[in-house]
């Protein structure tokens, strides 16, 4: 079974930046949720101006603690 918590995780990343309905991403499937997380955290990256900015981490990155 898929932990709850990343569940939720992805759920709201996705949800944030493509404003989609919770309904709609629970719809998707782990791996279709993992792949737009991805895509979002890409295009997060690529639009980071500056070496010097704070980059901001990939919803893939949280919870690896350890990996």
């Amino acid at each position: 079974m898929y932990p709850e918590k990343e569940l939720y995780r992805e759920m709201s990343f996705i949800s944030y930046y493509f404003h989609w309905s919770s309904e709609d991403v629970m719809r998707l499937d782990h791996s279709s949720r993992r792949r737009w997380c991805e895509e979002i955290s890409q295009i997060n990256s690529s639009l980071t101006p500056s070496e010097n900015k704070k980059k901001e981490k990939s919803i893939l990155e949280f919870g690896r603690r350890g990996r």
